[in-house]
């Protein structure tokens, strides 16, 4: 009888309570954390806050899903290709952990669409896009509203995801993109930001008119931004853009969790 009340105690997260305890579960579980962006990053950090239990998830993305994602994006196969990210990342959610509340927003973030966001509701937002304009408008909006927020830097044209270090945005280096990043927010009077980047060189991509997207774009159709009007099309690889997301989804979880 001990027995089986011992064994009617535990649930998919029991070995989780095992490390952060049962407060840690419990703030993950009350915790709201909105992700912008579920492509290569933000789809494996979406999987493991699901997987960690997080209570509520507000998902961002326009984008559907095309054949080139499947080397890299976790909600990405050949059964999903064509339908909505936001759509694929929510059905995925639900099916590891039917409890979960998720909310999803098929729209693209920016100077038209930032006032539907509560930023005040969120506990924790990661920003997983790839547009500077719209990165920045997003630390703003997190900035105004007192929300803490983990951003991705450069995770394409690499190679080595041991070279990814969780640093200040003023600290970093090499990394192109947390450059820029830097100099904008200085001009914005932003003196901090929690950022992931990566200290390896990026590489030059291999590009030709047979395998470039930008001549040779498969985007589904009724895509908005499609690969033509993209600035730039960078390489990219299983084991890069998933560690990324993964780290990101540690560094979130271990905050929440332990009231960081």
């Amino acid at each position: 009888m001990a027995g089986g009340n011992r064994r009617s105690v535990l649930n998919q997260f029991s070995r989780t309570k095992l490390l952060l305890g049962d407060e840690g579960v419990k703030n993950l579980e009350n915790a709201h954390v909105a992700v912008f962006g579920i492509g290569g990053v933000g789809s494996f950090t979406v999987d493991a806050l699901v997987r960690s239990g997080v209570g509520t998830l507000t998902i961002v993305d326009d984008d559907k899903i095309c054949l080139t994602n499947l080397n890299r994006q976790l909600i990405a196969n050949r059964n999903t290709v064509g339908k909505n990210k936001v759509e694929v990342a929510r059905d995925m959610a639900l099916a590891i952990n039917p409890k979960i509340k998720i909310n999803i927003m098929q729209t693209f973030f920016g100077e038209e669409t930032a006032e539907q966001f509560d930023f005040k509701s969120f506990d924790y937002v990661v920003d997983a896009i790839d547009t500077v304009s719209a990165k920045l408008l997003l630390v703003e909006k997190c900035e105004k509203s007192n929300t803490p927020i983990i951003c991705c830097m450069g995770a394409g044209n690499k190679l080595d995801p041991t070279q990814f270090e969780i640093s200040d945005i003023y600290k970093t280096s090499v990394c192109p993109l947390a450059r820029v990043m830097r100099n904008e927010l200085r001009k914005r009077g932003i003196k901090k930001l929690k950022v992931l980047y990566s200290k390896e060189k990026p590489m030059t991509p291999i590009e030709d008119e047979k395998n470039s997207c930008r001549h040779n774009c498969i985007c589904p159709p009724d895509t908005k931004r499609t690969c033509n009007i993209r600035r730039q099309i960078p390489g990219s690889i299983a084991f890069v853009p998933s560690v990324a997301g993964l780290i990101i989804a540690g560094e979130v979880i271990k905050d929440i969790a332990f009231n960081k």
